[in-house]
């Protein structure tokens, strides 16, 4: 007989744009309660997710089902790292990149399925002077969007592009200098994205061909364009062939480190975070268990 699976399922209430509310009786109609035994918490300030999936690690709990955004689900994998535990995701977020790399469905119903038919799959996760994160880790013009969009009264892709428009007009890009497996470089950049996944979110790929299964880090560097160039970037973003841009140059490395002048905000699975002039960026190979559909290609 099937080992039944203890879950739990941290729900953050005030992520993304939707309500919350429907989500506990919608895991109760669709998660098969013959097969695993479900609990069901709230979070209630930030940190209050990791600290609450820490103690499901401790308690020997099979899956953690992280409920909301990139934020949350950063706060729950961070504590599932190196763990028996694995990690679930339902995207109630706003960009939600890490379930769409991983081919979730963005509706909860079919996302809360794959806690009956999906398979644990161990899978690479990156940090940045030591803290975790899954999907992107970037600084320049797109860390400031993240941290305008942070401000903003409202949420959702609309009011994220209208941020992005309103910065690019004021925006100075920095100079970096960039080590990759000890290959230097100097660069005046507008971006530079260090990805594990290959998308911010919203299906907006900053690193097309990235995986998270081959133990290298995706290191995405745009130079500045003008205005006029605007329409053709965001064209390439959005089909998945940044790559083929004069402005971008994409490389692959297990350490990176990166030096800009200043201590400056940076963007971490979404969030902005204010961090040092000197960044460490390293990849740990297949770190983490991660629940997904059956049929995920082999290329994720």
């Amino acid at each position: 007989m099937e080992k039944r699976k203890h879950i739990l399922a941290i729900i953050n209430p005030v992520s993304g744009v939707g309500s919350k509310d429907k989500i506990p009786r919608l895991i109760e109609t669709v998660v098969d309660n013959e097969k695993n035994d479900v609990s069901i918490v709230m979070s209630e300030y930030a940190g209050h997710a990791h600290e609450i999936a820490e103690m499901a690690v401790a308690e020997g709990i099979d899956v953690v089902v992280a409920i909301g955004g990139d934020g949350t689900v950063n706060e729950v994998g961070s504590a599932l790292c190196g763990t028996d535990t694995a990690l679930a995701i339902v995207p109630c977020g706003s960009g939600n990149g890490l379930a769409r790399h991983l081919r979730i469905s963005m509706n909860a119903s079919r996302a809360l399925q794959v806690l009956n038919n999906g398979v644990v799959g161990q899978f690479d996760y990156c940090t940045m002077n030591g803290q975790p994160f899954f999907c992107t880790c970037g600084m320049g013009f797109d860390a400031a969007v993240s941290d305008k969009f942070s401000n903003e009264g409202t949420r959702g892709f609309i009011t994220y592009i209208k941020a992005a428009l309103s910065e690019y007009l004021k925006y100075e890009p920095q100079e970096y200098l960039i080590d990759i497996d000890g290959t230097k470089m100097r660069e005046r950049a507008f971006v530079i994205a260090c990805c594990n996944a290959a998308q911010y979110g919203n299906n907006a790929y900053i690193a097309p061909r990235a995986t998270m299964q081959d133990g290298l880090i995706d290191v995405t560097v745009m130079s500045p364009f003008g205005m006029a160039h605007c329409p053709i970037i965001g064209a390439r973003l959005f089909l998945r062939q940044l790559g083929k841009d004069s402005h971008v140059s994409i490389y692959r490395g297990k350490r990176i480190v990166i030096e800009r002048s200043h201590d400056d905000v940076i963007h971490m699975d979404g969030d902005p975070i204010k961090a040092p002039a000197r960044l460490v960026f390293e990849i740990v190979n297949k770190g983490i268990h991660i629940l997904v559909p059956p049929t995920l290609p082999d290329d994720v």
